[in-house]
């Protein structure tokens, strides 16, 4: 199966992930931008340490995209849509061993967003 990678659009036209890219370091962001490849390559085959599933039943469908270069580690939130699709959310530097609840709230809501305009599309 062929998979397509999308980046959310926030009504306002703002595009989260890629406003995050450019907050990267370039080599960090060539890495995040290399493994957004392998994402599509290998789609749902793609496993830990590279991806895994935010955990908690409200969080059903929701993963992430788990980057590390050198002592930095990044996380780009996703879902998988109709079609063979991933919709990246938005992303993060992390500084905690634990992913902030807000961030994970954020791309929920990102996450609920673009559902609900599909189905009004």
């Amino acid at each position: 199966m062929k998979w397509e990678i999308e980046y959310y659009m926030k009504e306002n036209g703002e595009i989260p992930v890629y406003d995050f890219l450019q907050t990267l370091e370039p080599k960090m962001r060539a890495k995040v931008r290399s493994m957004i490849g392998l994402l599509e390559r290998c789609g749902t085959e793609l496993r830990e340490p590279y991806v895994n599933s935010v955990k908690g039943e409200k969080y059903k469908g929701l993963w992430e995209l788990r980057v590390k270069f050198a002592s930095d580690i990044t996380r780009v939130f996703y879902f998988t849509f109709t079609g063979g699709k991933f919709v990246l959310l938005h992303g993060i530097k992390k500084k905690t061993q634990k992913t902030p609840q807000v961030e994970i709230e954020r791309a929920m809501r990102y996450k609920r967003d673009y559902e609900r305009r599909m189905e009004d599309a």
